[in-house]
């Protein structure tokens, strides 16, 4: 499992980016199967503020199974979807089959070194994808390269960590059943809360030369069935979440999933799914 300090270096050799990739591999069917459902919504949303519309050519990277560009091509518009997994890949390519989607190309790509020529796409983004990059900077710099002159870049990623209903309702089942577990590490943060802060955000785009940004909160709205169901979530939507988990025992695997489910129903108040609310910054800019 990849530690903390290994991801968050500014750059990788080819033994680093394998781990990434297999990192993300190992995890692609429960994260194709919990969490890419929960994306769907946020990024619809996402699009439409962009202005996505059917002519224009679309590029999402880092796109795990497809949150972002399956709702992208049911527009109509021409969409390349890259991720460095090949697993995340192959699910992101049999949901496009499944539907149809004939204006849908995939490949194998790091988000670092796009293999494309510059000044290819209308608008590139990616949804909890480049915001988790090791050197963000540079996956920016690469998404504006891509970008047509006039073109947009959109960029969704997580709020702030103590804002997170989801993250606060599980670490608090892990303190409340393993002992000694204190939670994750916050100085620096965790990868995916490196521009938690809309004006961070703002500044990372402008750094890479985008102009006329705009930052937007959206709330990322999630429906539990049960603590089994968000164990399922959490472990598989990030290699971090797996690694939370990796050294627990079965029992202590049972007692966290009991805890999150007493935690749930409190907030349902025994009355059907528990929602939980997350915020997310939308930022869109102009090349």
């Amino acid at each position: 499992m990849l530690e903390q300090s290994q991801i968050k270096k500014k750059t990788m050799n080819a033994k680093e980016q394998k781990q990434i990739q297999n990192a993300w591999d190992n995890i692609a069917v429960g994260f194709d199967e919990f969490v890419t459902p929960f994306n769907t919504d946020l990024a619809e949303k996402a699009l439409r503020l962009a202005g996505l519309q059917s002519d224009m050519r679309f590029l999402d990277v880092a796109a795990g199974s497809g949150a972002l560009s399956i709702p992208a091509a049911r527009l109509g518009t021409q969409v390349l979807a890259t991720d460095i997994s090949p697993a995340m890949v192959e699910r992101l390519r049999a949901r496009a089959d499944e539907e149809g989607l004939s204006n849908l190309e995939t490949r194998v790509m790091d988000g670092h070194t796009l293999e494309l020529e510059e000044a290819s796409f209308d608008i590139s983004g990616s949804q909890h994808g480049v915001s988790l990059f090791p050197d963000m900077p540079r996956g920016l710099r690469e998404l504006v390269r891509v970008t047509k002159p006039e073109g947009k870049v959109l960029i969704v990623a997580v709020g702030p960590l103590t804002e997170v209903e989801f993250l606060g309702f599980f670490i608090g089942a892990m303190q409340a059943t393993v002992p000694g577990f204190t939670g994750l590490p916050m100085d620096p943060p965790p990868l995916p809360f490196q521009v938690a802060n809309p004006e961070g955000l703002r500044q990372q785009m402008a750094d890479a030369g985008l102009s006329e940004i705009r930052v937007e909160r959206a709330n990322w709205k999630m429906e539990f069935q049960s603590g089994k169901h968000m164990w399922d979530f959490v472990t598989n939507s990030n290699p971090i979440g797996a690694g939370l988990v990796a050294d627990l025992a079965e029992e202590q695997r049972t007692a966290v999933q009991q805890a999150l489910e007493g935690k749930l129903r409190q907030r349902s108040r025994n009355n059907g799914p528990a929602i939980l609310n997350n915020p997310v910054n939308i930022g869109i800019g102009t090349k």
